[in-house]
């Protein structure tokens, strides 16, 4: 961790609604929620140069490991935030993000706790206060149960939906995999992934 501390934000409040203009250079500002090891979020990050992406995590295990992916390749447009997505909107002003991803979240199955899905209507207004017009959700996943239920959930709450698929990787492998995701290539497992562009 110390290592890789200049990637790390430790007072991200600080950047609220000025992240671009403290990172002078990049044009759109990104956030991964759950970014785990960072497989996604480095590469993302390369073939996007002009993007500044915030990369989410919670769990500091698994986000020491993309903080050294990031820092191995001397990747300068990504950086840390140790923190539940719960939190976004103190370290986000409104319309300041351009994109979200969200990759293979945590499901939630039982459904007492379906609240608690990154996708859940209580998240989906609060990233659409913190998108700006015309800006998207990406999102991926294993489980079909959330993906479907998430469909749902963007449909109700007006989010227009884009790029619709249940088998992204039928002809073959499409856009960076999270480490996840390539596990689940391999084995065959189909990918679900939508785009949802936030209401007006």
């Amino acid at each position: 961790m110390e290592k890789c501390a200049h990637v790390l934000e430790e007072t991200p409040e600080s950047k609220k609604g000025s992240w671009l203009a403290e990172y002078p250079g990049h044009k759109v500002l990104w956030a991964e929620l759950g970014c785990g090891k960072g497989r996604f979020t480095l590469e993302t990050a390369q073939q996007n140069p002009e993007a500044l992406i915030c990369a989410v995590e919670r769990v500091p295990d698994a986000m020491v490991i993309g903080m050294e992916r990031v820092c191995e390749a001397e990747v300068t447009n990504v950086r840390f935030l140790r923190v539940d997505a719960v939190r976004l909107e103190e370290f986000f002003g409104e319309g300041e993000l351009q994109r979200i991803y969200i990759n293979f979240c945590d499901p939630w199955l039982p459904k007492r706790h379906h609240k608690r899905r990154l996708t859940a209507p209580s998240f989906l207004a609060l990233y659409k206060k913190l998108l700006a017009s015309g800006g998207e959700i990406h999102f991926k996943t294993d489980n079909v149960d959330l993906y479907e239920w998430s469909l749902e959930q963007f449909t109700a709450c007006g989010w227009e939906l884009r790029e619709v698929t249940r088998d992204l990787h039928e002809n073959g492998p499409v856009g960076v995999m999270t480490d996840y995701e390539a596990k689940f290539y391999s084995q065959g497992v189909k990918i679900n992934r939508c785009v949802a562009v936030r209401p007006e």
